[in-house]
Parts: C-alpha cells; structure tokens; sequence
C-alpha cells in the first residue's frame, strides 16, 4: 500500500534524474499582505514546497494555482487556500546543484490544524509529474526533548500507516 511522506521528507522523481520535493515549515503563520475577509474566524498557517535539482541538467519548474491541495482534520476537510497572500513557482528553471521554494498560506478551524495532508503535482518541462502526498499537523514536533531522534516523525508516520490501513479495511467490509 502506499503510504504518504511524513512532512519534511524529501521525495525524489523516477521520471526527471536528480528532481525531488518536499513539504516542510508548517507552521502557523500570518500572511504578510494582510488576512482575507474570506478567512474570518479561522486560524492561519504557512507550508513551504522546495523543489531540488541534483541531477545534471536543468528542468523548467511550474507550482502554480491548483497544483497544491491542502486537507485538513480527521475528515480532510479542505483548508482555504490565500492566493493573494502565496508565492508560487512559475516557469522558473532550477539549475543542478540549486533549490526553488513556494510558500503558501492557508487557514482553517484550529482544532483541525493537528492533521494536514498536502498533495502535490508538479509540472517539469510542459509534463505532469505524479501527485504526492505529505501528512503532517501544527503542534507535531520532529525532535521531543528526551526521546529518540526523529520518534515523533515515526509515530505520526505509524499513525498515517494505521489509519490509512483502517480506511482500507472498512472499504472492503
């Protein structure tokens, strides 16, 4: 079964040698041009999407408007997105050796901040890459004091594994 990346994970591309993204820097946020009336009463945050070329060569890199879905809560509900407020990558080349990042701000209610599911599809070179999938949430910590490194990262990765198995379950059921 496939299972999604726990955010900050990088996660490379078979079809585009040394191409890999990730999602990382969730965190709350206020948005620098100011909040949307749209987004009354619900609570900011921000996500970057980094964009890394190890490969040899250069690839044209398109993360634009409906390219990003952002989930969030127990049910993925969808989070509203603030394009005004996101910079996104548009037709930009990323040379070897170099990075391209995309910050986004989006909000929703803040009890259901603690899961967020990101999905992306990159566009490289005029070709769809893809789609995948980041799961993570505000307050979850990589790194606790007095546990092992990376503990936490694993068990909201166990987390995501056991939940995504039940939905599994109760689909054949």
């Amino acid at each position: 079964m496939y299972e999604p990346n726990v955010v900050g994970d990088w996660q490379e591309y078979d079809e585009h040698a040394g191409l890999r993204v990730r999602v990382h820097r969730l965190e709350l946020a206020e948005p620098p041009r100011g909040r949307d009336d749209a987004a009354e009463g619900l609570t900011y945050f921000s996500l970057r999407v980094t964009v890394e070329n190890r490969g040899s060569r250069h690839y044209g890199i398109h993360l634009e408007d409906g390219q990003v879905d952002v989930r969030i809560g127990p049910d993925g509900e969808s989070a509203f997105l603030d394009w005004r407020n996101s910079q996104f990558i548009e037709g930009f080349d990323v040379y070897p050796l170099r990075r391209v990042t995309a910050v986004l701000y989006a909000a929703g209610p803040e009890a259901s901040l603690s899961h967020v599911d990101v999905q992306v599809q990159l566009r490289v070179e005029e070709e769809w890459t893809g789609r995948r999938l980041w799961a993570g949430g505000i307050g979850v910590q990589e790194g606790t004091a007095g546990a092992q490194p990376g503990a936490a990262r694993e068990s909201l990765a166990q987390q995501v594994s056991v939940f995504l198995r039940d939905q599994a379950e109760e689909g054949t059921a």
